[in-house]
């Protein structure tokens, strides 16, 4: 597991001891941030579920502005905080011990442009994460332009189910081996939408 590219381009990650996280492969990490692009610069990003943090440094190491890693096992937080040290990105990095759903039904200080989510696989979680942001859409980023931040869902292909969601929609799905990333955007954004698919702008 490796940072694929940025200014921290090729640093090697610690994994988080044990086997209670599930680390994107760099196959599908690297896909991610193709699909990303230019959004990724700049942008504000919620790690949720952060296990060893790669998403999450790997969007420091592209120009993200800053990400908020939450998790609650103290194992993967050391981890995190190891590989931020490591890739001398801790500055622009906000590190926070608490529950998933907790920290989302708490005060919403600044929205976000990205947040990922890679729960515990088949629990249910991802699709309860994606309701609580569903109810609380003031979680994502608005721009006067029309552009929405964005919710990407890390699960297994047997994980998924469509869900019946009010203020966010699913625009796109892509599979690699064992992971399926799902993107969903709020619907303010679909709303006389006309922009091409993967074109993610602010």
């Amino acid at each position: 597991m490796r940072v694929i590219a940025g200014t921290a381009k090729g640093h090697r990650l610690r994994s988080v001891p044990g086997d209670t996280t599930r680390p994107i492969t760099d196959r599908a990490k690297e896909s991610l941030f193709n699909i990303l692009g230019d959004f990724i610069v700049g942008a504000r990003v919620l790690d949720l579920f952060a296990g060893t943090g790669a998403v999450g440094i790997e969007a420091l190491s592209r120009g993200a502005a800053e990400v908020v890693f939450v998790d609650k096992s103290p194992a993967a937080l050391r981890t995190v905080r190891a590989n931020l040290q490591h890739t001398r990105l801790a500055d622009r990095a906000v590190v926070l011990r608490a529950d998933a759903f907790k920290y989302l039904a708490g005060p919403i200080e600044t929205p976000f442009d990205l947040i990922y989510i890679a729960p515990p696989q088949y629990k249910g979680l991802w699709a309860e994460v994606l309701r609580a942001l569903d109810a609380r859409p003031a979680w994502l980023s608005s721009t006067p332009g029309g552009g929405s931040g964005i919710v990407v869902a890390q699960i297994h292909p047997r994980e998924y189910q469509d869900l019946p969601l009010h203020n966010l929609v699913e625009y796109d799905r892509r599979k690699y081996g064992s992971t399926l990333l799902c993107f969903f955007e709020s619907t303010r954004q679909r709303i006389g939408d006309t922009k091409p698919d993967n074109s993610l702008t602010r």
